[in-house]
């Protein structure tokens, strides 16, 4: 089975560099200069770890701002990390930081025409933004950072630039504004501090949650009560499979993808999955979408979560638990098939705590797969350089051994 398009050649650091450029240009349109030419200044920045590679740009605004910004924009996820982002951290408050980071990126131009204008208006506040430069992914987006003068993360945005980030801003939107509504008490969302669009761009402004505050270990336990918390945010539902609302719009997000050999092979696994599912009950519910181990912060009072632009209801209770577990062993191991494997062969004891029955849990995680994968090549990840874009490498086969398996 052809599987995929063939893997893109070019480097992580190549590609950042790229959308760095992107980005800039984004934020800094005609006639502001992002080469630094002629004008008054309206933003200067420190590329770190420098322009060959970069991942982070700070406004060099002052000491305090600088460090905030590395400092405040998230946990690393190892200690080698965590050790590199202190030495930045200290470099920067100390003054030291032109040792370490050489590459700086000069703005001219009216502030007015500029992002930094846009969000001072809107927000009503003086304001610096720092600027995340991301891996390549189809719903890679501008992510910035808001911080005060005194040095207060206060904000973070995201801007939608084409059809799929516009689409995945208003829909972040729309979560975070209806979440605030619901009455959740096991976990802490964001709020919307501003949405709207400038320059045909989406624009949504969040409030910061204090992900820098000491983190407590994560009980089991808390974590499946706020993935039920969210789960059942509008209530539940039972029914088969086949005579649900969710099977209906994941047969049309598969007939979208159906001109591809993934697409082709997919359909033919949930066709199956489908007929396995039978007359079987399952329960419908909310889920976050993107339930990851770097989306959230467990703190001793509350259970920290962000990105909540793929939030959906009506789908199998579960797919979070699947979801966090599947994410989980792909970041502590380069074999992602094999993640794949030990995820499904975990269902039972990941599923039990959402009250799923215990007949209906492989199929439940293995549906959740489903989704996952139509998700992949409706966004076109393959095509736009993702890592785990290339569904041939390590989900679909998985997925479809598993199904005739059943």
């Amino acid at each position: 089975m052809k599987t995929a398009p063939a893997e893109l050649t070019a480097g992580d650091a190549a590609l950042r560099t790229q959308y760095l450029t992107e980005v800039l240009e984004l934020l800094y349109p005609a006639p502001c200069d992002t080469a630094g030419g002629p004008g008054e200044q309206i933003a200067e920045y420190l590329v770190v770890p420098d322009a060959r590679r970069p991942r982070l740009l700070v406004p060099n605004t002052s000491r305090k701002v600088a460090a905030a910004a590395v400092r405040r924009y998230a946990e690393p996820q190892s200690r080698s990390a965590r050790l590199k982002r202190d030495a930045v951290v200290a470099a920067l408050r100390t003054g030291a930081s032109g040792v370490l980071l050489r590459d700086r990126v000069r703005i001219t131009g009216p502030a007015a025409e500029s992002i930094d204008g846009h969000l001072r208006e809107s927000l009503g506040r003086e304001l610096s933004v720092s600027i995340h430069i991301g891996p390549a992914r189809a719903n890679r987006k501008p992510v910035l950072q808001l911080i005060s003068p005194e040095g207060e993360t206060f904000g973070f945005g995201k801007l939608g630039t084409g059809p799929l980030t516009r689409h995945l801003v208003q829909a972040e939107t729309a979560a975070l504004r209806a979440l605030g509504t619901v009455g959740l008490s096991k976990l802490t969302v964001p709020t919307v501090l501003h949405d709207g669009q400038w320059r045909g761009l989406q624009v949504l402004i969040q409030s910061a949650l204090p992900v820098w505050l000491p983190r407590a270990p994560l009980d089991p336990g808390r974590l499946n009560a706020a993935m039920l918390d969210v789960a059942g945010c509008y209530g539940f539902t039972s029914g088969t499979l086949v005579g649900s609302a969710y099977w209906a719009e994941l047969r049309g997000r598969l007939a979208a993808v159906g001109d591809r050999p993934e697409g082709v092979a997919l359909t033919s696994a949930a066709e199956l999955l489908a007929t396995h599912a039978g007359q079987h009950s399952l329960q419908y519910g909310a889920w976050h979408g993107d339930w990851a181990p770097w989306n959230m912060a467990n703190l001793a009072d509350t259970l920290l979560v962000w990105d909540w632009e793929r939030f959906t209801k009506g789908v199998p209770v579960g797919f979070d638990a699947v979801h966090y577990e599947l994410q989980r062993r792909i970041q502590s191991t380069g074999d992602a098939a094999e993640a794949v494997e030990a995820t499904v062969r975990r269902s039972a004891e990941l599923l039990a705590p959402f009250g799923v029955a215990a007949d209906v849990r492989e199929l439940t995680a293995l549906l959740y797969l489903v989704d996952l994968a139509a998700r992949y090549l409706t966004d076109r990840q393959a095509e736009a350089g993702a890592r785990l874009g290339v569904l041939g490498t390590w989900l679909l086969p998985v997925l479809i051994r598993r199904v005739e398996e059943l």
